[in-house]
This record gives structure tokens, C-alpha cells and sequence, in this order.
């Protein structure tokens, strides 16, 4: 794990949270056991609170002055118009998490923090309009636990990713990307279309994995790279790729974050000075008093 940085309070700083990201990571670690927090009248709330330990856990830790929350909203993108089968493989939602979207943004609305999604359009795709949008002003920080976001990683933008247990990140910065994988952010793209992706659905190249993926993209530095020099590569690996042409460029674009998506984000509406009143008037309507403590209010 890379060090966590202080701070520059020179700068403002921007924490874009992927809502979805850090909900169904919440709710899978508190449900994991079969005990599922529930409000007296029985609705479930276990995920809105495992979010809220990890939410102000990373507030405290990065110390953001704006903060924005992105959400899907479950509908279909422009991916699945470009490939049928895109994320056709996920698992129905839990039961038990269906009334805790709905919930967790008004959570976000008590804290005075936005709730940004588009229709036709991924949370990435939000996080990553926002990241370009505002990281010339701004120390930009994405909170999530998706490694497509590599991709965003720039001298302003920081991909915080979520490992195992509370308080536990990998900080992504382009020298630790650099460090660890030996790529750069635009890189993460060519890998993905090489190797696909199993949990969005899409398939890359037919028989080449991650190891080989990574290998061709550091060697050649892009796709462009490698088909430019097809003669070099080994018969296998050649044949494969010459077989799944059309697929690799699909795969590519798929992965892709979209940085123009169509949203409005007012930056001044992210400044982060969540009123006492609004968010423990709202904490005892759900009966997580605890979290008022938690969060100092």
C-alpha cells in the first residue's frame, strides 16, 4: 500500500465517492455473516451504515473540502446498446439492498452533499466528467473499490482504492501506477480490451489473460502499438488477436470511462459543512444514533 500523502491545503480538494461502489461493498461485508441491521418496523439498514463507517472513515483520513457522490441508475447505457451481453451476467440485487439506494441518498442529501447521476450513463462515467471537469482547481480524490478507475489517475486526480477491512487504501498517484504495474492511466484501457473483463461481461481477446495483456502493453504501449508490429509477437498470441479484432476494439471502447457525460455539478454545492440539525434528525428517523456519534455531530 502506498503512503497516504498530507494533505495540500494550498489547494482545495474535490472527493468524488462511488456510491455504488462502497454500498454493495458495505452491504456484502455486514451481510457476509447472515446478521442484516434492520429498524425496528424491519427495514433493512445494514449497508447505509457499514457505508457511513467507510464514508467517514476516508473523510478523515483525506480530509476533502467538496465532496460529490455518483450513482447507475440501474437503467440501460449507452454500453449495452453498443454490446447486448454487456454486465447481462449480474446477479440479481439483493432483496435487502433495494430500499437502501434510496435511502443512502437521502443520507447524502442530510449531509448536504449532491447525489449526480445521468440517465444513459455509468457512475464512472459521472466520477470521470467531474475528475476532468475540475481537477485544473482542484485536488481531485475518487473513493471506490473499481480498478477500471486506474484509468483516471492524473497529476490532480487520485484513484483511492478500498482494500480489505476499515482504513485500508491504495492510493493510486501516476508514480504509483508507474510503481506498481509499470503502466500509465491511458494504458489501463488497452489492457482491458485485450484481457476483457469477466465481472462487466465483456471478453477481450479470446485466450489472452492479464499476464500476457499486461506484457503486450508494456512492450508495445498500446493497442495501436501492438498491431503495428503483429509480426514481432508469438504465432499464438497473433492468431488470437487477428481472430478477435473486432471484439478487442468493442472491448476497448467498453472500457472506456466517458468524460463528457451530460451533468451539471454546481462545485460550490459540494463544499462539505453538513448541518447538525438536517443529519441527526435524519440518523434517529433511521435509528443509527451511533452514527451521529461516529461522525462528531
Amino acid at each position: 500500500m502506498e503512503m497516504i500523502e498530507p494533505v495540500d491545503i494550498s489547494r482545495p480538494s474535490l472527493m468524488l465517492v462511488d456510491g455504488m461502489a462502497v454500498l454493495f461493498r458495505a452491504y456484502y461485508a455486514t451481510a457476509y455473516g447472515g446478521s442484516i441491521r434492520r429498524m425496528k418496523d424491519g427495514t433493512p439498514t445494514n449497508a447505509v451504515y457499514g457505508y457511513m463507517r467507510y464514508f467517514w472513515d476516508a473523510v478523515e483520513t483525506f480530509k476533502p473540502t467538496h465532496i460529490a457522490c455518483c450513482w447507475d441508475l440501474g437503467s440501460k447505457t449507452f454500453r449495452s446498446e453498443q454490446f447486448t451481453d454487456y454486465k447481462a451476467n449480474r446477479a440479481e440485487c439483493p432483496e435487502d439492498l433495494v430500499p437502501q439506494f434510496q435511502m443512502m441518498k437521502d443520507v447524502m442529501d442530510a449531509f448536504g452533499i449532491p447525489n449526480i447521476s445521468v440517465e444513459g450513463y455509468e457512475a464512472d462515467d459521472c466520477i470521470g466528467t467531474l475528475s476532468r471537469l475540475y481537477r485544473e482547481e482542484y485536488d481531485v480524490m475518487v473513493l471506490t473499490g473499481d480498478h477500471d478507475m486506474l484509468q483516471l489517475v492524473h497529476d490532480h486526480t487520485k484513484v483511492i482504492i478500498m482494500k480489505k477491512g476499515h482504513g485500508n487504501y491504495a492510493v493510486y498517484t501516476p508514480e504509483y501506477l508507474q510503481e506498481e504495474r509499470q503502466i500509465l492511466p491511458d494504458q489501463v484501457i488497452d489492457i482491458k480490451g485485450l484481457m476483457g473483463d469477466t465481472s462487466d461481461n465483456y471478453p477481450g481477446v479470446r485466450g489472452i489473460g492479464e499476464k500476457t495483456a499486461y506484457k503486450l502493453v508494456q512492450q508495445y504501449g498500446s493497442i495501436e502499438g501492438i498491431l503495428g508490429n503483429m509480426e514481432e509477437l508469438a504465432k499464438g498470441v497473433r492468431t488470437k488477436i487477428e481472430a478477435d479484432l473486432d471484439m478487442l476494439h468493442l472491448s476497448r471502447k467498453l472500457a472506456t470511462i466517458d468524460c463528457d457525460a451530460p451533468l451539471a455539478c454546481d462545485i460550490e454545492s459540494c463544499f462539505f459543512d453538513p448541518d447538525r440539525n438536517q443529519v441527526s434528525t435524519l440518523m434517529e428517523k433511521l435509528e443509527m444514533t451511533s452514527v451521529v456519534r461516529l461522525v462528531g455531530m
